[in-house]
């Protein structure tokens, strides 16, 4: 059996706000815009589906998700970048292997972690 990620997908009240998030600050490009308001975003390989809820989905929708983790050589210039645009760092720590990461705050709550590449 062969599994590869398709995409993750994040529910947010505004999301052409967050789709700018995306693209401003972790260097995400647009896709697509289909005619529902909705954005599909590659985040350097990782396909992100941007939208409201939705009208036809019958299972229960939540906004957000928990975090989405990325590895950077960049960290320090990174948090400073975060800084400067007044987003919300909340928390910088030193995982096992030593490597340090930062969690931010996204739109609607979602969590992010850059993670240190390790040398």
């Amino acid at each position: 059996m062969t599994l590869k990620l398709n995409h993750l997908h994040l529910k947010t009240r505004d999301p052409e706000t967050t789709a700018k998030f995306y693209v401003d600050t972790l260097g995400a490009k647009i896709v697509s815009k289909n005619p529902r308001g909705g954005y599909r975003l590659d985040l350097h390989g990782l396909h992100l589906n941007v939208t409201n809820f939705l009208d036809d989905q019958k299972r229960e929708q939540k906004y957000g998700m928990e975090h989405i983790a990325i590895d950077t050589d960049e960290l320090d210039a990174l948090i400073e970048k975060l800084k400067a645009q007044g987003i919300n760092i909340l928390e910088q720590t030193i995982v096992s292997g030593g490597r340090r990461v930062c969690f931010f705050e996204g739109p609607d709550g979602v969590q992010l972690e850059f993670i240190e590449m390790k040398a």
